[in-house]
């Protein structure tokens, strides 16, 4: 049977459009937006407070959007959008959604990469996208450089988001190298833009942002996400959490109430990318942007900012829990929510900074590129710690087994399958994979849950058990085990092998790898010499997430089905057991 959000979520008062871009429902206000000019600053430099007021945001992104239309030769209305793709690899800065705007408002789609990737791995994204040029930041600029050459990327089509000098070590843009803000200077010389000429339903067939997604075999996919994929993820979490936030305000005070966030999240993950910078910006709260974590400077960002809700991911809150003493050092009175997700949160660690900080609301959501971000959330009027909270306004669950039979009661895991206006396009490039993923109008989550009902509140909640897809989750970000299993094949060490994940308290999971050695390899090195041969092989390849930090072990065979698929579940339960044995964490 399917499952839907409880009686108390309202409804969405409409429709998502599918007539406008992201741009012009963020920064017009017909469709609900807060008012622009009682709206707080949307995004702030959390190292030297510097920011722009929604109204010049505004101006900007169309300034920024003429400019770039004159430096690319662009026409707002000639070509499809993927004849205007935009890469970017970079640090969060205050300017980072202001370029991404400015792209949509010249019919184009930003491609946000992981900072974290290593320059092969941003050029494959870059290549795969059909990027035509990239902005990166003064700390990434080398490797930016190293990637767009080697896909083709000319020089003078590498620009710059400009950091605060403070945050990296008193560096500035070097010349050569335009910036946002001097293609915003050229912008407001040139004549305005004329309208996209889009028709009923173009806004749910054009892709506005292409995140790259870990599938469980092979390279990141390119999601295609559509602007009202967005748009109604912003719609859907700003109703869902509509009830809690008007009690904020006064009674009879007409206004919505605006909040102050935290957004040290990467602009370049969905989580971040919708969740913070869209959402906040639509209901005129104030983002207060860091480019990278510090822990001291993270706190030290909530104390003089005041800020009251906090978008976090679990390692953080781990890292709170054992870091009582740093804490104790700061004025965290602001604080009034947490919000985790990208990886569950474990019952225990919430419960954990409960007793720290008992007047703190600990929510947790749960969500996916292709879903646009939050499928289900916690209420702060019904927390569960363990759940992932219930079903957002317009999103449909059904539960089914390993044999594709539906799941009718509470109790009982099964895959998650979603249906919802935030459902994605497509991966681009693989239509495969995207007959496999999105059918009958369902996206599989790959993710095995449960559902309950809340004994306070008698609300079904989704509890997520697993993830059948064998993703590894490091600090939020996917890693797929078959890209590093392909990867170490290529290693002379190594003639076959397999990935699995193991638990971390800093990282909630990492990567480990069961190694079978080529013949002949061990008769003159050590075990010792040759597993860190084979883990530098991984180093000098991948971003440092995808590191094999769980160990690696040698094995005999790799355990595999009559077809050839590797049974990662028995090593999972081998791995299970030997931790067992030893008295770790599983």
């Amino acid at each position: 049977m399917p499952f839907y959000p409880p009686a108390w979520v309202p409804e969405l008062p409409h429709d998502p459009p599918d007539t406008i871009t992201i741009a012009d429902f963020i920064l017009d206000e017909h469709y609900g937006r807060h008012p622009l000019g009682y709206s707080k600053a949307p995004f702030t430099c959390g190292v030297t407070g510097k920011e722009y007021s929604a109204l010049d945001v505004k101006d900007r992104v169309d300034f920024l959007a003429r400019g770039l239309a004159q430096e690319l030769g662009w026409k707002v209305n000639e070509g499809s959008e993927y004849d205007k793709v935009i890469g970017v690899y970079s640090l969060n800065t205050i300017d980072t959604l202001t370029l991404a705007w400015a792209t949509h408002r010249i019919g184009g789609i930003q491609s946000p990469a992981n900072a974290a990737y290593s320059v092969p791995e941003l050029a494959y994204q870059l290549k795969d996208s059909g990027a035509k040029c990239v902005f990166t930041c003064v700390p990434l600029l080398k490797a930016t450089l190293e990637a767009a050459e080697k896909v083709g990327i000319p020089k003078n089509r590498v620009y710059m988001l400009e950091m605060a000098p403070e945050s990296i070590g008193g560096a500035k843009s070097p010349a050569g190298f335009k910036t946002v803000d001097q293609l915003i200077a050229e912008g407001m010389k040139c004549d305005r833009l004329e309208h996209l000429d889009w028709k009923e339903g173009d806004g749910a067939k054009k892709t506005a942002f292409l995140c790259y997604s870990s599938g469980t075999s092979g390279l990141p996919k390119g999601v295609m996400i559509a602007h009202r994929n967005v748009i109604a993820n912003v719609m859907q979490i700003k109703y869902y959490e509509k009830p809690w936030r008007d009690t904020k305000m006064p009674f009879g005070t007409q206004s919505e109430y605006t909040d102050t966030l935290l957004g040290l999240l990467p602009l370049s993950h969905i989580y971040g990318l919708v969740v913070v910078a869209h959402v906040g910006a639509y209901r005129g709260d104030g983002c207060i942007v860091l480019p990278k974590f510090d822990f001291q400077q993270y706190l030290k960002t909530i104390e003089r900012f005041r800020i009251a809700t906090l978008y976090i991911v679990p390692p953080i809150i781990i890292l709170m829990t054992k870091s009582k003493a740093m804490m104790d050092k700061f004025d965290l009175s602001c604080v009034e929510s947490i919000f985790t997700g990208a990886a569950p949160l474990g019952q225990e660690t919430a419960d954990e900074l409960q007793a720290q900080y008992p007047k703190w609301q600990i929510r947790q959501g749960y969500g996916l590129t292709e879903t646009s971000t939050v499928v289900c959330s916690t209420a702060s009027t019904d927390i569960w710690f363990g759940s992932s909270g219930s079903l957002l306004p317009s999103v449909e669950a059904r539960l089914v087994d390993f044999e594709g039979n539906e799941i009718t009661g509470y109790d009982q895991p099964g895959e998650l399958l979603v249906k919802a206006p935030s459902i994605v396009l497509g991966y681009l490039h693989n239509p495969a994979a995207t007959k496999e993923t999105f059918v009958d109008g369902y996206m599989r989550t790959g993710d095995e849950a449960v559902i309950r009902r809340c004994p306070h509140s008698g609300n079904e909640h989704i509890f997520i058990v697993d993830r059948i897809k064998e993703l590894i989750k490091v600090k939020g970000m996917q890693v797929a085990p078959a890209e590093l299993e392909a990867h170490l094949l290529t290693s002379p060490l190594v003639n076959d092998c397999a990935v699995i994940p193991v638990p971390d308290d800093k990282a909630g999971e990492v990567p480990k790898a069961f190694v079978v050695k080529s013949p002949g390899v061990g008769l003159e090195e050590s075990d010792a010499v040759i597993k860190r041969k084979i883990a530098k092989h991984v180093e000098e390849h991948k971003a440092k997430h995808k590191w094999l930090a769980g160990g690696i072990e040698f094995i005999d065979v790799v355990p595999k089905s009559p077809s050839g698929k590797i049974l990662r579940r028995l090593l999972r339960d081998k791995e299970k057991e030997t931790r067992r044995k030893a008295g770790a964490r599983m």
